[in-house]
């Protein structure tokens, strides 16, 4: 099975810009947009370095980058990643697989967010975990969060993030914090390694 992003791109062609814009039109709005952002701005130091693994338009990017952290933000739609440079001006914004993730940069936090874990092609999420591990810093953590009833079962991500080396520090329910429990619709990991 291919990156479901990319079957969504060949199936409809304007659905990265109709993802742009729907962005765009909620920050106008007034939405706010920036949980992701502030539950890793509260886990690191000032200036931390931080990769936006998946990073689609550069929504939590470009929030972690406001707060003073030096981010790269990798995503595999090129259009995208030109939306992030463009609302986003400063992280150095990257097109690239992370199935095939090889940065020279180590990070203090790889945060993974928008449900990006159930677009990738089903058969490169240990992979791409493993890769995640391989960039962090000393002390770094992935954090990584996802729906469920997305085809991702939250027993499966955990064991494939042991398998690639990573274990829980923290199990949540949403991004601010609400715990996590056998009956939680969404799952937001903390993972260090194991």
């Amino acid at each position: 099975m291919e990156n479901l992003w990319l079957q969504k791109i060949s199936e409809n062609p304007g659905h990265s810009r109709w993802y742009i814009e729907r962005f765009r039109t909620l920050a106008r709005d007034g939405a706010d947009l920036a949980g992701e952002a502030r539950l890793i701005d509260a886990m690191v130091h000032r200036g931390a370095r931080i990769l936006d693994a998946g990073c689609g338009a550069g929504r939590v990017g470009g929030a972690l980058a406001a707060r003073g952290h030096a981010v790269t933000g990798v995503d595999l739609d090129p259009e995208l990643i030109e939306a992030a440079e463009q609302d986003y001006p400063g992280p150095a914004w990257r097109v690239g697989d992370l199935a095939e993730l090889e940065l020279p940069e180590r990070f203090d936090v790889v945060v993974c967010a928008g449900n990006v874990m159930t677009f990738v092609a089903p058969g490169t999420r240990r992979e791409i975990l493993r890769r995640m591990h391989g960039h962090l810093a000393e002390s770094g953590r992935v954090v990584i969060g996802f729906g469920a009833d997305r085809g991702y079962p939250f027993d499966e991500f955990l064991a494939d993030a042991a398998a690639a080396g990573l274990t829980p520090d923290v199990l949540l329910s949403t991004w601010d914090l609400r715990p996590f429990s056998g009956t939680s619709d969404f799952i937001v990991a903390l993972l260090r390694p194991a």
